[in-house]
């Protein structure tokens, strides 16, 4: 989730409001301030679609000579199929690997020459790239964005996809399976949801799915999904409007259109009891992780389970930070979020053990402090403390144009989400618009005591 804007963003955003020049022949703009008294926070933005179906928004921020082309394909791991897993991650990383026009290992280098940096992630909803570079050097970052999307299968191999099948691999043993608790995110998601479900698997894929994934399948689900009607591009930062619909225009409108990619068809998900399980990985603690299904992004209660993360542990002052960490001492840490995700999202809990200590004891007053979220409303104060922690993070987000999280991310995001790329404002007062009585009712119908993922991990036994 995306978070929001401060009184210096505020201001910056009021200044491109000012500047925005009018593009020719654009098909939908952001709407202007209606008065010189109207403080509503926005965005402006000016949006077009090409012929080929590539959806294009643009933002004019000239607070610092910088822009960020940030471009979302809506394919994640989502999108996969069993036995085909890994697919979405492993584009992420041939996507940097050189295209028709770019030679292998020239992407990096000459955004770096330019003072550029670039970066690329996987979800099980969408893969997104951002290019952030000076502002001369826009047209290059636009070019290099486009060759990957039209002509990076000329220059492709099996002994590149096979070079790139390795790296992810390693990637995985890096992370989740030699990594301390790495085994418990594989698990989770397995535990969580069915085995038909697109969520069950990992965004990584599986071992034996990446090894057995054929040249020819990576080059349809290319063809299937990295196709221009399929992706959303944000420029945004010191631009000329006008000046860059004619560079997209240049370098964008002559990648062919592909066919619709199928739409996801996800069965419903239920939990009718508690699923229970107990592994050991090599770590030195134990870890528990308690897991509940709960609304997807936007849907209503799921900016009230942000909240309840804030109330359990977002900060010293924090519900469950405060007694299991520093009063009773008996945590090493703990964590609470709301995972938002399009098909559902899930709130996970996570608490690891001080030597010494258990986690039955710790998943007691786990419960106990839910249960008195369950039975009383939060106070006014910790109320208000977690509504300004979130307000403050949405903010904070705000006042980059660039990165993962920026204003070009975010406008991806919102457009992506909600079809409208401007909803900072209707986003911001979901959070505004919470009650304490909100959040009881949604601790109380989403938190249920009987019905959720309890994963313990223990540490191996010593030989």
């Amino acid at each position: 989730m995306f978070r929001f804007a401060l009184v210096a963003a505020l201001c910056a955003i009021a200044v491109t409001t000012a500047g925005a020049q009018a593009p020719r022949g654009v098909q939908s703009e952001g709407p202007p301030a209606t008065s010189d008294t109207d403080h509503r926070l926005r965005v402006p933005y000016t949006e077009f679609t090409l012929a080929n179906g590539l959806h294009v928004i643009l933002h004019r921020d000239s607070s610092v000579p910088v822009v960020s082309v940030n471009v979302w394909y809506h394919v994640g791991s989502a999108n996969e199929h069993p036995g085909r897993t890994g697919f979405a991650h492993l584009f992420e990383h041939l996507m940097f690997e050189g295209s028709k026009n770019v030679r292998e290992g020239a992407f990096d280098e000459w955004l770096e020459a330019a003072g550029g940096n670039n970066n690329g992630s996987t979800a099980n909803d969408r893969t997104n790239y951002y290019i952030d570079v000076p502002s001369n050097a826009l047209e290059l970052a636009l070019f290099l964005e486009s060759d990957r999307m039209g002509y990076l299968l000329e220059p492709m191999s099996p002994d590149r996809v096979n070079g790139q099948r390795d790296v992810v691999k390693n990637e995985r043993r890096q992370s989740y399976e030699n990594a301390p608790y790495g085994k418990a995110f594989l698990r989770l998601p397995e535990l969580l949801y069915p085995p038909n479900h697109p969520y069950h698997w990992s965004t990584i894929g599986s071992m034996e799915d990446l090894s057995a994934a054929s040249y020819e399948d990576v080059v349809n689900f290319f063809k299937t999904y990295y196709v221009p009607n399929n992706a959303s591009l944000v420029i945004a930062g010191d631009i000329d409007i006008a000046a860059t619909r004619r560079l997209v225009e240049k370098w964008f409108a002559e990648i062919p259109r592909g066919a619709d990619p199928p739409p996801i068809a996800p069965p419903a998900v239920t939990m009718s009891g508690i699923v229970k399980e107990t592994m050991t990985d090599r770590v030195q603690l134990p870890r528990l992780y308690l897991a509940w299904h709960t609304p997807a992004i936007f849907a209503p209660s799921d900016g009230a389970m942000d909240v309840v993360s804030s109330l359990l542990t977002g900060g010293k002052n924090a519900r469950l930070y405060k007694r299991l960490v520093y009063e009773m001492q008996i945590a090493q840490d703990v964590s609470a979020n709301q995972q938002s995700q399009t098909l559902g999202s899930v709130f996970v809990i996570r608490a690891t053990a001080r030597p010494g200590q258990t986690l039955d004891r710790i998943q007691q007053v786990i419960d106990e402090e839910l249960d008195k979220l369950r039975n009383a409303p939060p106070d006014e104060r910790e109320m208000q403390r977690a509504l300004n922690q979130i307000e403050a993070s949405f903010y904070r987000s705000m006042e980059q144009v660039g990165s993962f999280g920026g204003k070009a991310d975010q406008l991806n995001n919102y457009y992506v989400r909600t079809g409208t790329p401007d909803y900072f404002a209707e986003d911001l007062a979901r959070y505004r618009a919470l009650s304490a009585e909100d959040i009881q009712s949604a601790i109380a119908r989403f938190l249920p005591k009987d019905r959720r993922v309890e994963l313990t991990v223990m540490p191996e036994a010593k030989q």
